[in-house]
């Protein structure tokens, strides 16, 4: 198993028809001490049951049945976001292209620099945590954001756009006391430090803001 710098593990898929590919580089990263699963096609990667671990799939572009760049749909479409580093003997500039517009991470062609894809796939790895960090972050905002009180919720809304405590509690028909105490418990139970927190978090979250 590898970890990165914040000691998480992670895995590093391996999908390509050629063998002696699938050898040669699950060798390579589990010289580097990384868990590595490999599959001939893309439909035995999508039939695997997948680890709920940060990592990376090394993607060939010409398989048999389904392309590289087929499967990269599907995981759009399934909204798997593990990121992809294509490794291909087949590339072109329109392939290229369609595959990065779709959110890889890099497109190298074989054969490949054994460090250079290594490093490609350590950075891609280091983005996958990040994402599932924040991803988790926003997941437990809105878990909190559901405990609020239908007031509280209204306080937080008026908050985000910006307005003062008095200009809340105009628009609301309440006392500026009254906002306080609302205001106080739904900072509270939203577990946040600061205003510009929440409404970052409420912008990720889909909650409208000053400039909905």
């Amino acid at each position: 198993m590898t970890t990165d710098a914040t000691g998480t593990e992670a895995i590093v898929y391996v999908v390509d028809d050629d063998e002696s590919v699938r050898k040669a580089t699950t060798r390579t990263f589990r010289s580097f001490g990384f868990q590595v699963a490999s599959f001939g096609t893309a439909r035995e990667f999508l039939e695997h049951d997948l680890k709920d671990l940060p990592g990376c799939v090394i993607l060939d572009v010409q398989m048999p049945g389904q392309t590289g760049i087929e499967m990269q749909q599907e995981l759009v479409d399934r909204r798997i976001d593990l990121p992809i580093v294509f490794l291909t003997g087949h590339g072109d500039i329109p392939t290229t292209v369609e595959a990065m517009r779709s959110g890889a991470v890099d497109f190298l062609t074989k054969p490949v620099d054994e460090k250079q894809l290594v490093a490609t796939v350590r950075q891609a790895i280091s983005r996958h945590i990040q994402q599932r960090d924040a991803d988790q972050e926003l997941r437990e905002f809105c878990d909190r954001v559901r405990s609020l009180s239908d007031r509280e919720y209204e306080v937080m809304e008026l908050v985000i756009q910006g307005l003062l405590n008095k200009q809340i509690a105009n628009q609301l028909g309440i006392t500026e006391h009254t906002v306080k105490v609302h205001r106080g418990r739904m900072m509270e139970k939203t577990a946040v430090e600061s205003v510009a927190e929440l409404v970052r978090l409420c912008e990720r979250s889909g909650i409208p803001g000053k400039d909905s």
